[in-house]
């Protein structure tokens, strides 16, 4: 499986728009060669170069295994009209929380994809750690890319 951006390349600098010195809108992803037997998607993005330890921007749950595609600047609520459910991330937040690092060196930022033999059964407004709990044993496939900001 492989997942890519139109915003930036792989280790390339997200623009400011997907930042909060931007609009702190969604970037667009795509993904390609999902497995067979895929029922839904899952996705994280977070930030291990953070100085309190891994900083979580995204949880989103319950993509449609007919998508292969986030549209740029997904509405930050809890559920999508297709059924996609948003989690919270570590501003608090439903939703994606774009780049918002310290001044210094550029952080990364990971988009890790999971293709799951299943459909979630669970409430929006879940955390990073509470996602991968109920993936445990439903992961077919991931893919992943990065893109770093710095102020």
């Amino acid at each position: 499986m492989k997942i890519e951006s139109k915003a930036f390349r792989e280790g390339g600098l997200i623009p400011k728009i997907h930042t909060c010195d931007g609009k702190d809108i969604s970037p667009q992803l795509t993904w390609s060669d999902a497995p067979d037997g895929t029922e839904s998607f899952a996705l994280i993005c977070d930030d291990p170069d953070a100085p309190a330890g891994v900083w979580v921007h995204w949880v989103i749950y319950n993509i449609p295994k007919n998508m292969k595609e986030l549209k740029q600047n997904i509405p930050k609520k809890e559920t999508l009209p297709d059924g996609t459910k948003q989690g919270k991330n570590d501003f608090g937040k439903i939703g994606y929380g774009g780049p918002c690092p310290p001044h210094g060196r550029p952080h990364r930022y990971f988009f890790k994809l999971y293709a799951l033999d299943t459909l979630l059964n669970a409430r929006a407004g879940i955390t990073k750690q509470e996602l991968l709990q109920l993936i445990e044993g439903h992961i077919l496939s991931t893919a992943e890319t990065y893109g770093k900001y710095g102020r």
